[in-house]
């Protein structure tokens, strides 16, 4: 097919051929562009037809309400899960405590490992329930985890008061004059009356006499601070502790004294060498103890276990 062009400006003829299928090309693009403006008005007009629809206005009011509803219980789940982690570290905080504590008042009481284990979980069970069954609510179970926090509370300041009183009671016995000075050598002379031996007149003997080999160990008794280590007229080189509690004992007569005063001394301690200074007849050690500052009979310290 051609297409004959005249101009009339300059008076030339001009053609253009177009084949079959140009032809129904450009037919189809002559369609189709009417047809895409048309549906183009046909949906720009039926949007603006749906958004003043006033029952799709409620639709979109309601789910707007629904989505700030939503944000709300995600906002307080959050602001829950965050009170619940703080007051659960807490807690953890003082499980810890008191399982530390726990495991310290079973060494000092010497209880059986086996019987408090603070490693593991108590023992617990019981047959399955299907009555009365119910789920925790989040202030139900905040209002549980504050009072378990109470109560950790509480347990902590009673086992921190038992724990005082068992390491104060077990310092006490520490410094309670126990057994004998000496580790060898036998009991020379009793307290109470007897025979001087130097004027042989009946006198009140103050302490217990223990003899041995010169040079041998003589030991302190109980812990306790050295508030002596000199000589003392009638006791030769003379070692005195200071225990606590009322009690002193003394260590007469040595050979050498091997601690100074300010020391501190633990039961078995080393104090001096037996020997036989001062008023003494031979290698010995004279031991007293004295309550409140008075003599007191040592034989029942001396057989305490």
């Amino acid at each position: 097919m051609n297409i004959v062009f005249l101009s009339h400006s300059k008076g030339h003829v001009g053609s253009v051929n177009i084949d079959r299928k140009k032809l129904i090309l450009f037919g189809i693009i002559a369609l189709l562009i009417p047809a895409a403006i048309i549906y183009a008005s046909y949906s720009l007009g039926k949007s603006a037809t749906q958004a003043s629809d006033p029952a799709n206005i409620g639709m979109q009011i309601e789910l707007a309400a629904q989505r700030n509803e939503l944000n709300y219980v995600v906002a307080e789940a959050d602001r829950h899960m965050n009170a619940l982690s703080k007051q659960l570290g807490k807690v953890q905080a003082r499980v810890i405590r008191l399982d530390a504590l726990g495991r310290r008042l079973t060494k000092i009481a010497k209880l059986d490992k086996g019987e408090f284990n603070f490693d593991e979980l108590p023992a617990q069970g019981g047959p399955v329930s299907s009555e009365n069954l119910q789920s925790v609510s989040v202030p139900d179970f905040m209002q549980q985890l504050e009072e378990l926090s109470n109560q950790l509370d509480s347990r902590s300041e009673q086992l921190s008061v038992l724990e005082t009183m068992m390491m104060s009671n077990k310092l006490q016995k520490k410094v309670i004059p126990k057994g004998r000075p000496i580790s060898k050598g036998w009991m020379s002379s009793y307290y109470g009356m007897r025979n001087d031996p130097f004027s042989g007149k009946r006198e009140h003997h103050k302490g217990i006499d223990f003899a041995g080999k010169e040079g041998s160990s003589v030991n302190v008794v109980a812990a306790g601070v050295v508030t002596w280590a000199s000589e003392r007229s009638g006791y030769g080189n003379l070692v005195e502790v200071n225990h606590g509690n009322g009690f002193t004992t003394r260590y007469g007569h040595n050979k050498t004294i091997t601690v100074k005063v300010g020391d501190k001394v633990a039961k078995g301690d080393k104090l001096a060498l037996m020997g036989s200074t001062g008023r003494s007849t031979g290698p010995h050690v004279h031991f007293e103890v004295l309550k409140n500052g008075r003599n007191v009979n040592p034989t029942k310290y001396v057989n305490a276990r």
